[in-house]
């Protein structure tokens, strides 16, 4: 009775409750209860439009606090309608636990255990045993499958990141999801850490029992939700994560610092630092406006270029310099087509030139781009090279 009183005492303290999702498992619902309320009253169950016997079930824990959706919204609906209700409570964190009987509830201890280590904001997912001779192999391919995919997209490598015994930090998590069937559980957990959460797994034991279990998974359309997510997740990952994350640390720097730190001391060579000035003049001078930051971060991180070099030359085309970068693009593009604007370089020039002679802008941008890009590369090669003979 008293290790009951302790976890339940930690569970307030640390203000924790559990949140279980439940669509049709009333083989093993009851079980997964009785076993949660035996260590805490703090449960909140999203019956999510079950059409079993699952209502007259749940009518007889008159302890929890019940949601039910009327029609089957998906599993990662019913997370969030829990994760609502949870923080409507005013708890802080929340333990999800699945309804088929594959996990153990007083593995709930380990969670808090870890929480309590931490002492800080941290999502914790449950690593089961995927070797283990219950666990069907279709369920750890998916595993390594999503696996990987969370680290590319993160950096952060796990052994488990699709079991649904977790703990969130309910007001680290993001506000809004765009997701609501199971790849809501891999959205979380990326779109957590980009927000510079840890994310960490913790061992936990599993069951598999096929006599009781029942599966929701669809595997080709669940499948095909999932690669269409994470496609969509690499997207933003090269396009707004990885530039708003060096964008942040390299507003931290002084331009002694940046000296120092990324043209003096870095440990590229000479030809990686002048082809990743080259990359940022070309990114800079040609047509993406609005985008050169994000394109010119994504190549030199899948390259492993100079990011901050990159970067730095890629403001070449700052506000000041915008008229001459479309001077010049509309004269080198002039060599190239017949029907060409007719200025000279006394003339106001604006974006209005570029609408009304785009063909002309876009070739002359690109091609400027590139012999820019050349000069400054070959420049800087030489201006470096001679830099460290200097200092040696």
């Amino acid at each position: 009775m008293n290790s009951v009183v302790t976890v339940s005492e930690r569970m307030t303290k640390l203000n924790v409750c559990v949140i279980i999702p439940t669509y049709n498992n009333h083989k093993t619902l009851q079980r997964v209860l009785d076993g949660v309320l035996e260590l805490t009253s703090n449960v909140i169950v999203v019956n999510d439009g079950s059409t079993d016997t699952t209502p007259q079930i749940l009518e007889t824990y008159k302890v929890i606090t019940l949601i039910s959706v009327v029609k089957n919204q998906g599993k990662g609906n019913a997370l969030k309608e829990g994760f609502r209700k949870a923080k409507e409570l005013g708890f802080d964190h929340a333990i999800t636990i699945d309804s088929d009987g594959q996990h153990f509830p007083d593995d709930i201890t380990v969670f808090l255990d870890a929480l309590e280590q931490e002492g800080k904001d941290i999502l914790l997912i449950g690593s089961r045993n995927m070797a283990h001779e219950s666990v069907p192999k279709k369920s750890s391919f998916g595993n390594k499958f999503s696996n990987f995919w969370f680290w590319f997209e993160t950096g952060i490598k796990l052994n488990d990141t699709q079991s649904g015994y977790r703990l969130y930090p309910l007001n680290a998590i993001p506000k809004k999801f765009f997701t609501k069937k199971f790849e809501f559980e891999i959205e979380v957990i990326v779109r957590t850490a980009w927000n510079g959460v840890d994310v960490k797994n913790v061992p936990i034991k599993v069951l598999y029992d096929p006599s009781e279990r029942v599966s929701h998974f669809r595997p080709f359309r669940d499948f095909t939700r999932i690669s269409i997510l994470n496609t969509v997740l690499v997207l933003l990952l090269f396009l707004y994560i990885k530039p708003r994350d060096f964008f942040r640390s390299f507003k931290k720097k002084s331009f002694k610092e940046f000296l120092k730190d990324d043209v003096l001391s870095s440990s590229d060579s000479n030809l990686k630092k002048a082809l990743s000035i080259a990359l940022g003049v070309f990114c800079g001078i040609a047509p993406f406006w609005g985008f050169q930051t994000a394109i010119v971060i994504s190549i030199a991180v899948l390259l492993r270029w100079n990011k901050a070099l990159a970067f730095t030359f890629s403001n070449i085309s700052i506000p000041p310099m915008i008229p001459f970068v479309i001077y010049g693009s509309l004269k080198v593009g002039g060599l190239f087509v017949e029907d060409k604007a007719k200025f000279s370089f006394g003339d106001p020039i604006t974006f209005s030139h570029i609408k009304t002679n785009i063909f002309q802008y876009l070739i002359g941008s690109f091609i400027l781009a590139t012999v820019m890009a050349f000069i400054f590369g070959v420049g800087s090669y030489l201006v470096l090279s001679l830099s460290k003979k200097s200092r040696e």
